[in-house]
């Protein structure tokens, strides 16, 4: 819970300091790094707290069913981080398409 705490406040950092002007693959950047450290903290904090080793025991010693697992739960917790991301981003987006109309109204007005 706590992880997901942490990583649903970076979230929202990206969501609100992000620049606009890097739109769509800012967006995609932040929500692939935001889900790579994540998962990357999940697969380093162990099965429920346990060690590496004894987490590797519970999969047989199976390293590619320990980091799917983590990619499960990863993809699973991942819902309120992107949606933390996401709104503000929107948000923002949806301010400054409104202004940029603005202006374009106003420069059209100006021209005739």
């Amino acid at each position: 819970m706590i992880l997901t705490l942490a990583v649903s406040t970076a979230a929202l950092a990206f969501g609100v300091l992000m620049p606009l002007r890097w739109g769509l693959p800012g967006f995609l950047n932040a929500a692939v790094t935001l889900f790579l450290a994540q998962f990357v903290l999940h697969s380093a904090l162990g099965f429920e707290g346990s060690s590496i080793e004894e987490s590797l025991l519970l999969f047989n010693g199976s390293w590619s069913a320990y980091l799917g697992f983590n990619a499960q739960i990863t993809y699973r917790a991942f819902a309120l981080p992107l949606l933390l991301l996401s709104a503000p981003l929107v948000w923002r987006l949806s301010k400054a398409r409104k202004v940029w109309q603005r202006a374009a109204c106003r420069a059209e007005v100006r021209s005739h």
